[in-house]
């Protein structure tokens, strides 16, 4: 299992500060551009950032939270890794509680304290990204794991088949199984999987005397 690459350069990325005070923040601001990074600061209107969280982009967007204002956004998590759709750095001011609390229900990988000074400021953006990037990648590969283990029903079924089919053993049956996944490109289970949906409802396709890659063949 390979680990994804940290990310150490950020220049190209694009900065939304939601933040109450523009003076806490202000250095927050220009130590990003000097990173080569977009600096765009949502309005807050009625207590509510105007932001459209449909056009932001995890390969490029990153959100700074204000944790002292109460409610500014409200975005949906990943069920599993529990993960906005970009990364999120909190601004903290008061370290109470339940404001942490709050920002880590947000989905934030990374704080940063205010007021914020600039030598603070690519520790945490390199956290932050990364952090995000990890636990992204940790959860498609443990929806992979489950959709392959899922799949395994289909693998057993088509051992089975070509067992009685074919009449070889288990060992030889799955063998071949695999060669031929490896051959179509596919995984194991999606090879299997479409193989029952061919002979799903035909009579026998070989009999003992016939060679099992003849029963690939017809499927």
């Amino acid at each position: 299992m390979t680990t994804p690459r940290l990310l150490q350069n950020f220049s190209g990325g694009r900065a939304h500060i939601i933040a109450a005070n523009s003076g806490a923040v202000e250095a927050l601001g220009t130590t990003l551009l000097k990173l080569g990074v977009a600096v765009e600061h949502a309005p807050i209107v009625e207590g509510r950032a105007e932001l459209d969280l449909a056009t932001l982009q995890a390969d490029r967007d990153i959100l700074f939270v204000d944790g002292d204002l109460d409610g500014v956004i409200a975005i949906e998590t990943d069920v599993e890794t529990r993960l906005p759709p970009v990364p999120i750095i909190g601004l903290v001011g008061v370290e109470a509680p339940s404001r942490l609390k709050a920002l880590t229900n947000l989905g934030a990988t990374a704080f940063l304290r205010k007021p914020v000074h600039g030598a603070a400021v690519y520790t945490t953006l390199f956290l932050g990204i990364n952090q995000f990037l990890l636990r992204s990648d940790l959860g498609h590969r443990l929806r992979e794991l489950e959709r392959r283990r899922q799949g395994r029903r289909s693998v057993v079924k088509a051992i089975v088949l070509i067992m009685h089919q074919a009449g070889v053993d288990d060992d030889e049956a799955y063998a071949l199984l695999r060669r031929e996944s490896m051959r179509s490109r596919q995984s194991l289970e999606d090879y299997c999987d479409a193989l029952l949906k061919k002979t799903s409802g035909s009579p026998a396709l070989i009999t003992p005397q016939m060679t099992t890659r003849r029963l690939i063949d017809q499927a």
